[in-house]
């Protein structure tokens, strides 16, 4: 009966188009009621205390680094080092999309900043070129969420906050499995325009691409000093965001020259409004999750999984199917913070480990923004590259259906994810 007001309570107010947040907020109250312990304090209580948390003052800086990454000229002198060494391959622009997107996702750790500054860079280009629409705006989508799987990731901040796991170890767990989606999309690519007649760019030449990589070093210098600086302890994740939103900030203004002063209150605005969503998402979240935990709801479930516990590639599996067809219908950041506190006490009485179960929920949370019909990414792309959505929808199937795969080998084989974790944690 629980669970049956928790999901009536969430599932019915989304549907009367009901903002998320506030549903989350209703679904707590729901249950509150429902207990006979109502009380408007105690909800006011966990909503302040739910977005009270030092760990998430990372959202704001990493979305602010993402603003000034695209106006600052970072992402297009990245575009162009990648077009000097791959652009002359037979389908290279989509090679220099996969390899941009990387790059970018070491910078931003945001899905939907990547979508529109390598929608406005190489979409035009691709179309100019010969390019399948639909395909280019799927592989650009597909591409781009990779930004919240290869650190630094606002999702692994989210999800870290909510599940009490390390944030440092899930950015250096993300590494690997965001290079392997990568590396699914690329081979992806290389099937599907093996014979296409497209001609590509002239090769550039050594001094074009020692050029183009000077031009680039200040943008490539930024992941290293985020990961070596997790990597040793030189500063928390927290302090990582502002030292890339100071650093993106100084490279630009400074260095390159391409941001004015005038231009950053609207960077500001902008990351404020985004972080502003999150943060409140967050705080009514927490509500949601501190009455699941009252109601006893992980208990239930758990007891529901039983069978399935001795069994833990099972459960994963099992996992991963409900997060799939959740993330269909639901934006990544409420899927993180509605679905972690109820799967965390299934994955501690499974025995799995909690890092590796959250890089396979975020990758899966990542998927889901370009699955139809909710896909943020796939909005992004749609807009900023004026494609239509259908297009964008047609093109994006064979990419998430490979990185879906890649995914799924993660979950029979852990150690894809568990041991690359331990070189770069340490």
């Amino acid at each position: 009966m629980t669970i049956a007001i928790f999901l009536g309570a969430l599932l019915g107010a989304m549907a009367v188009g009901v903002p998320i947040a506030f549903s989350l907020l209703a679904c707590g109250a729901a249950l509150m009621w429902h207990m006979d312990m109502f009380d408007p304090q105690i909800l006011a209580q966990n909503t302040l205390e739910g977005a009270n948390s030092f760990p998430l003052l990372a959202v704001p800086f990493f979305m602010l680094a993402g603003e000034i990454m695209n106006a600052g000229g970072l992402s297009r002198r990245i575009v162009n080092f990648a077009m000097t060494l791959v652009g002359h391959v037979r389908g290279g622009l989509g090679y220099v999309g996969i390899m941009a997107a990387i790059i970018m996702a070491s910078l931003s750790g945001s899905a939907v900043a990547d979508a529109a500054a390598l929608a406005a860079l190489l979409l035009p280009m691709m179309n100019r070129a010969g390019y399948d629409k639909a395909r280019s705006a799927g592989l650009l989508s597909a591409a781009s969420i990779i930004a919240p799987i290869i650190p630094p990731s606002i999702g692994f901040v989210v999800f870290g906050v909510a599940a009490n796991v390390s944030i440092s170890k899930l950015f250096m767990a993300g590494i690997a499995p965001g290079v392997m989606l990568g590396a699914a999309l690329w081979l992806t690519w290389w099937w599907l325009v093996r014979k296409e007649n497209i001609q590509p760019a002239p090769r550039a030449s050594r001094a074009e691409v020692l050029t183009a990589l000077k031009d680039a070093t200040f943008a490539l210098v930024l992941p290293v000093i985020v990961i070596v600086g997790l990597k040793f302890g030189v500063f928390t994740p927290t302090e990582a965001a502002v030292v890339a939103a100071v650093y993106a900030l100084f490279v630009s203004t400074v260095v390159y020259k391409e941001l004015k002063l005038s231009q950053l209150y609207g960077l500001f605005e902008a990351a404020a409004r985004t972080t502003a969503v999150i943060m409140f998402l967050v705080a009514a979240a927490m509500v949601s999750a501190w009455m699941i935990t009252v109601a006893n709801l992980p208990a239930e479930l758990v007891a529901v999984l039983q069978p399935l516990l001795d069994r833990p590639i099972l459960l994963m599996f099992v996992i991963m199917v409900i997060t799939m067809l959740v993330g269909t219908a639901m934006d990544m950041t409420p899927t993180i913070l509605i679905l972690t506190p109820v799967f965390m006490p299934i994955v501690k009485a499974a025995g799995i480990d909690p890092v590796y179960f959250g890089v396979l929920f975020i990758i899966n949370n990542a998927i889901g923004l370009i699955t139809p019909p909710v896909g943020t990414v796939l909005s992004t792309v749609a807009g900023v590259g004026k494609v239509s959505m259908d297009e964008v929808t047609k093109g994006v199937w064979p990419f998430m259906v490979a990185q879906f795969g890649v995914m799924f080998l993660m979950v029979f084989f852990p150690a894809l994810v568990i041991v690359p974790a331990r070189w770069f944690h340490g």
